[in-house]
């Protein structure tokens, strides 16, 4: 019997960044779906995830953009599980072609897609629902020796974001500008 995918995978306009649907079997009782499968994210680079958080926000919160330094950089598998948020993730590798650009999706409890954010891009997002409980993967543990930020409005990086009154923590408030940001990550190809 041949092998059948449980996820869709979907390269964007900066192909490090994968957009994955997972297959969802419905049912009168409800749904099923796997939302991590090694053998399937493996052929996509995605690495070994080491570390599970989630979070809960009400609407207008954003968080982010963070980051963190080598030898602590973490790859992100993050899905929303209840309520919608707009997921952001900015290319900071020094010397790629996309640096500073940044990828975004709407990621929800109806839609079930998931984004995989690569080591060497910051993330945010922010709340589009009442509520909503993000839970995301990462391949390496928390360091917050390496726990670094960019503003959430810097203007060299220009995310069209779809609400502009923000709630911000205190330490999302203080980060630097992309352009004066202690950043260690290098392009390669």
């Amino acid at each position: 019997m041949p092998f059948k995918m449980q996820f869709i995978f979907k390269r964007l306009k900066i192909k490090d960044v994968l957009l994955i649907e997972p297959k969802v079997f419905k049912d009168e009782r409800g749904y099923f779906m796997e939302t991590y499968k090694f053998s399937e994210f493996e052929k996509f680079g995605t690495g070994n995830f080491v570390q599970e958080n989630q979070s809960f926000s009400v609407r207008g919160v954003l968080r982010g953009l963070h980051y963190q330094n080598n030898p602590y950089a973490q790859g992100k598998l993050v899905r929303a599980i209840k309520g919608k948020i707009f997921d952001v993730a900015v290319d900071i590798r020094k010397g790629s072609p996309t640096y500073g650009t940044y990828i975004s999706e709407i990621l929800s409890e109806e839609n079930k897609k998931m984004l995989y954010i690569p080591e060497g891009f910051a993330h945010g997002f922010c709340t589009l629902s009442d509520e909503a409980i993000v839970n995301y993967l990462t391949t390496s543990e928390y360091a917050p020796r390496a726990d670094r930020g960019i503003i959430w409005n810097d203007e060299n990086i220009a995310i069209d974001w779809p609400i502009k009154d923000v709630w911000l923590s205190e330490k999302d408030k203080k980060h630097p500008k992309l352009k004066d940001a202690d950043i260690n990550f290098e392009y390669k190809e």
